[in-house]
């Protein structure tokens, strides 16, 4: 196992806070160049899950950079998953773990899409939006201007993490700081496509996995620039809905209002199931829907009010929920209607009645909510609305004995989570990036995706709190992904306050 050697433990100090960010700031300083390469190298292998050939390759630079540092590193395998690249780095007279997460997997891409080769990393002195201008690599000095962008894949969601906790190690190992807690690594590499393997990976390796706190470092800072901490995420349920017309398309002059049209059909149901303001309508759909604690009122209150300014950036004449706060809703449930299909629109329009209409839906989910009971209780809804419910295909003889027929077909789905605010870990982890930083941080009790969190807690017994990055315009999932370096430099500093102080903020809120 690789242990951090031959540096004494950080002494208490009256400003510990400020000396060790003015450490790994002034390595970072002397290093910009060289960390902003080393993550560039990383961007430059493709890292699609289903690509299993270059995940293997973003495996193998990804052990082979934390093994340079010293951390003990391995591949965790269950059959027909990437491996999660694993790490331990333990530290004399730690009494805690802290496993830190990040994903090494990004969203497929279209290069029609992007300004560029997704793949070739590029720097640009601004966003490209506002006709940023690409930056040569060679030649680069630091200090590099901290609003300059680097694009690529997974720049920012979530290849930084990996190569700002480098970063961190390297400042504090330069300053002579030792870690306050043991540390792990878990690095996944199926994450965008789901983590349908996740599950199977922490129960296969529950013991090894064992720590006294999760952080996830993925998602972007708040709205302001802001750090952020998030302490949950939403679940989520995903359907979709198909409903049928005639077995092929048919006149629409000649056959309209005697054939059923599904697209109109369709459009019927749906409005059964949420109203203009976002409400849902499902009879028992928020019934489990747990209600927020005061830790979590007092950080919806404290967090700065951004709705304006999102709104009029978005052209937005009106949100849903009468006005209600963006974060105020997120933590409720929510069915989103993020695609519907039928017939054609535009030039390849046709004056005919479709023979089918499908709607894509998700629902986001919040505890106590399970996807096997919010799947109950939309199937009764639409059995409701006069549909004979049924998640296969209907045969001919059934669509001629039966008027309305709805075809659901679910995904998986998981449920919310959420970690205690009032926690000593959660206050520990709050105080010392609050002290890093010389601010208040934005603290949100949920966010709005969804991301797998309840694993952490359901099998491994372990808080799970989110230490976002990446800036909040960063594109991620979209053409022309990108990462604004001083969000990187933030995060360095972060990383290395987390790791050369958490355990001994965590002493001082544990007491009584």
């Amino acid at each position: 196992m690789g242990v951090w050697v031959g540096l004494p433990p950080a002494k208490p100090a009256s400003n510990e806070a400020a000396a060790v960010r003015a450490s790994v700031r002034s390595y970072r300083k002397a290093h910009e160049v060289e960390v902003l390469r080393e993550l560039a190298g990383l961007l430059e292998i493709p890292n699609v899950s289903s690509d299993s050939a270059s995940i293997e390759r973003n495996a193998e630079a990804i052990v082979q950079a934390y093994g340079r540092r010293g951390v003990r590193m391995e591949l965790l395998r269950v059959p027909g998953a990437p491996p999660v690249v694993y790490g331990e780095l333990p530290a004399p007279g730690a009494k805690r773990t802290v496993i830190f997460y990040a994903h090494y997997d990004g969203q497929p891409v279209r290069p029609s899409d992007w300004t560029g080769d997704p793949w070739k990393p590029v720097l640009r002195d601004g966003p490209l939006r506002d006709g940023g201008k690409e930056i040569p690599w060679n030649g680069l000095a630091a200090p590099l201007s901290p609003e300059w962008r680097l694009y690529g894949r997974s720049a920012s969601d979530d290849k930084a993490p990996i190569v700002g906790l480098l970063a961190a190690l390297d400042a504090l190992r330069a300053a002579g700081r030792t870690p306050s807690v043991n540390l792990k690594f878990f690095f996944e590499g199926e994450e965008e496509a789901g983590s349908p393997h996740l599950e199977s990976l922490l129960s296969a390796n529950a013991d090894r996995l064992r720590g006294d706190l999760w952080l996830l470092f993925d998602g972007p800072v708040h709205q302001t620039r802001r750090m952020a901490l998030y302490f949950g995420a939403r679940g989520v349920a995903d359907v979709e809905i198909t409903v049928y017309g005639p077995r092929r398309p048919l006149h629409s002059g000649h056959y309209g209002n005697w054939a059923v049209n599904p697209i109109a059909a369709l459009v019927r149901l749906l409005g059964t199931m949420r109203d203009d303001e976002g409400r849902i309508l499902v009879s028992g759909f928020s019934d489990d829907v747990r209600a927020p604690t005061a830790a979590e009122k007092r950080a919806l209150a404290a967090a700065p009010p951004v709705d304006e300014e999102l709104r009029r950036s978005l052209l937005l004449g009106r949100t849903e929920g009468e006005g209600a706060p963006l974060l105020d809703r997120l933590m409720l449930p929510a069915l989103n209607l993020h695609g519907i299909a039928g017939g054609a629109v535009g030039p390849a329009a046709t004056n005919s009645i479709p023979t089918e209409a499908v709607a894509s839906i998700d629902i986001r989910l919040v505890p106590n909510q399970t996807p096997g009971r919010v799947r109950e209780r939309i199937e009764e809804h639409v059995r409701r609305q006069g549909f004979t419910v049924v998640n296969e295909e209907p045969s001919a003889e059934m669509r001629l004995s039966h008027p309305r027929i709805a075809k659901l077909v679910w995904g998986a789905g998981y449920p919310a989570s959420r970690t205690d605010m009032d926690l000593p870990v959660s206050r520990a982890v709050i105080r010392t990036v609050e002290e890093d930083r010389g601010e208040p941080v934005v603290n949100l009790p949920t966010l709005g995706g969804s991301i797998p969190m309840y694993l952490f807690a359901e099998i491994l017994r372990a808080p799970v709190v989110g230490v976002p990055i990446a800036n909040h315009d960063n594109d991620q999932h979209a053409a022309n992904e990108n990462l604004r370096l001083q969000n990187l430099w933030d995060g360095i500093e972060v990383y290395g306050a987390l790791m050369a102080r958490l355990g001994g903020v965590w002493e001082a809120e544990a007491r009584p």
